[in-house]
């Protein structure tokens, strides 16, 4: 962690000092534009290839110690609009063909900057794991003719147990196939493949769900919860009806004091050992109260906010559903 000043905040010289929401470049890139040659020379068996590519920080908050959770929705509201300004940047960017939003939060991930932010990769590749689920969604596509991730949402509001959260234009819950104790994701209810395919009514439903998660995750235990959060869109290049864009969440921690460690099964194995019920977990999670700092931009207490996504709630949505 930082001894000094943190460059983060407004009056360091390395950030506008006054920002609500701003993306920074990272200081230590793994990919750029334009970018360097690679260190050593591939050929027909190791290759090699430059790392081009993008790589920012988003900030949330000018306000070194605070939290996504802690933001009021009207904020949170900037910082979906700046995620999905820079996705469509990055979409529109020559030869990037991934563009990954993801945070990372906790000492215990690695984090070495407790500065509230998040990161953009632009890739040009699509990374493996992505490249997997992106595959199994087009072969159950193919053999369906339906998404499979609708059928996810489908099953999971029909059954219920695993259900965290929900609001009109968005589902959270810890997945049948979850693989961390506390692993929630959120659907879209409405099929879209990334945020630039979001209504104004999702980009606010999108920032109250996040909250909701959030808020839920840190008065589990009492602690701001560390957690690793990825956005999952479409590819940027191509044409890809069958995948659905959704947000998947891993926290290390499977208890108040205790982590779940990847060990040999699981990192060398490629197997997940998850020693809890999905069932169980979301019990837990759904019965947290998330109202604790649920608050507007005026720092009120979050019952007008409530009762403007309850009226929005009983709007009718137009356009294909996946519910």
């Amino acid at each position: 962690m930082p001894s000094a000043q943190c460059p983060f905040c407004p009056g360091s010289g390395r950030v506008p000092d006054r920002y609500d929401v701003h993306i920074y470049p990272n200081d230590f890139p793994a990919f750029s534009i334009p970018a360097p040659e690679p260190a050593i020379q591939g050929d027909g068996f190791y290759r090699v290839a430059r790392s081009y590519g993008r790589c920012d920080v988003v900030l949330y908050h000018p306000d070194h110690h605070t939290s996504l959770p802690e933001l009021s929705l009207n904020h949170l509201l900037l910082l979906v609009r700046l995620w999905r300004k820079r996705f469509v940047e990055l979409k529109k960017t020559p030869g990037i063909r991934y563009v990954l939003i993801f945070e990372n939060k906790g000492a215990v991930i690695g984090v070495t900057m407790p500065h509230p932010h998040g990161q953009i990769y632009a890739f040009p590749f699509i990374p493996a794991r992505l490249e997997k689920e992106i595959a199994a969604a087009r072969s159950y596509w193919q053999a369906h003719r339906r998404c499979v991730f609708c059928e996810v949402l489908r099953r999971e509001r029909r059954d219920r147990r695993r259900l965290v959260a929900e609001n009109r234009d968005f589902t959270a819950f810890i997945p049948f196939f979850a693989r961390w104790p506390y692993e929630v994701h959120i659907y879209p209810r409405r099929h879209v493949g990334s945020l630039d395919e979001f209504r104004p009514q999702e980009e606010r439903a999108f920032a109250e769900i996040l909250k909701r998660v959030t808020m839920k995750y840190n008065n589990l235990y009492g602690f701001s919860f560390p957690y690793m959060m990825l956005m999952h869109s479409s590819p940027t290049r191509g044409r890809f009806p069958y995948f659905h864009f959704h947000v998947e969440f891993y926290p290390p921690h499977r208890s108040r004091r205790k982590l779940k460690y990847l060990a040999s099964v699981e990192t060398g194995g490629g197997t997940f050992l998850n020693d809890s019920l999905a069932e169980e977990k979301a019990k837990e999670l759904a019965r947290i109260p998330p109202s604790k700092t649920l608050r507007d931009s005026n720092g009120r207490k979050s019952l007008e906010v409530r009762a403007r996504l309850s009226r929005t709630l009983r709007t009718p949505t137009r356009g294909r559903r996946c519910d």
